[in-house]
This record gives C-alpha cells, sequence and structure tokens, in this order.
C-alpha cells in the first residue's frame, strides 16, 4: 500500500493544476487527490471548485455520487469485498457478515487498530472466483472466512 500523504491545500492545488487542461478534469482530479491524500476531504470540494470553475454542488455530487471516493481517511490497508449477484451466489454474502463480526465493523467503516477498511463494491469482473475481493488493489477469487481471516493476519503484520 503506498504511503499516503497529510492533506496539504498547496500539493492539492499542484494536483488540480496538473490536470486542469483534460477534457472533462473532475474525475481525474478526484482520482488523483485520493491516490494522494487516501480521501477527498471536505476541504478539496471548494478547492477543486474554483480551480475547475464548477460549482461546489457539482463537486459535491460527483465524489457523493461514485463510491470510489471516501469522504473521510481509510484504514492502513482496504478490503474490498464483492457484493454482486454471481458472489452472493457462491456465499459471499454469509462470508462478508461473519467478516465484518469478527471485526466488530460494518461496511465502510475501519478496525479500531487502523489497519483495515471494509468496503462493499457491485462487480470485480471476477465472478467466475466467485465470491472474490481487492485487498490494496490486487485480486483475491474463492474466498472463504479462513482466507478472509488470513487477510486480516496480513493487514495487521501477523
Amino acid at each position: 500500500m503506498p504511503k499516503l500523504s497529510k492533506w496539504d491545500n498547496v500539493r492539492a492545488q499542484e494536483i488540480i493544476a496538473a490536470h486542469a487542461s483534460l477534457d472533462g478534469p473532475a474525475l481525474p482530479v478526484l482520482h488523483a487527490l485520493q491516490m494522494e491524500f487516501g480521501y477527498i476531504p471536505n476541504d478539496a470540494v471548494p478547492l477543486v471548485a474554483s480551480i475547475l470553475n464548477l460549482s461546489r454542488a457539482e463537486v459535491h455530487g460527483t465524489v457523493t455520487f461514485y463510491h470510489d471516493f471516501r469522504r473521510t481517511p481509510a484504514g492502513k490497508h482496504v478490503l474490498k469485498l464483492c457484493r454482486a449477484e454471481a458472489c452472493q451466489a457462491m456465499n459471499g454474502s454469509e462470508i462478508a457478515r461473519g467478516l465484518l463480526e469478527r471485526l466488530g465493523i460494518g461496511w465502510g467503516e475501519t478496525t479500531s487498530d487502523g489497519t483495515l477498511t471494509v468496503e462493499g463494491v457491485y462487480c470485480l469482473g471476477l465472478c467466475a472466483c466467485a465470491p472474490s475481493a481487492l485487498f490494496d488493489g490486487q485480486p483475491r477469487g474463492r474466498l472463504d472466512q479462513e482466507m478472509l481471516d488470513a487477510v486480516v493476519r496480513e493487514a495487521r503484520g501477523a
């Protein structure tokens, strides 16, 4: 997992400026900000709006519409569990529910030690390997409780 920077208005302005000349720059800018800082903080909305000549409502709407954008920092590691039909058919819902219960968190939340955020996603395109997930961007397939427990141990450095 790449090391994330602490929110910095000057660095954010540099990132926005680097993407501002693209056609339809809002999504590339927001993705770049999230790659740098790990989330899109509230301070980013007026900054992006001002530099891209958009309304704050347009930027806020974009950030809140797309599920991949985070409004709060994630944990050190991110586990994205597929919640689409193929994974549900292969017991993915039960496996996910068990993991969340063992961790004591809900969807989109981070463990109390800050090591793991669990997010739900809808189709990773790994249907033949259902149930599937991405752990820090790396695909994991044919999941079961033991494999998810191993992911948790890996996230915690055990």
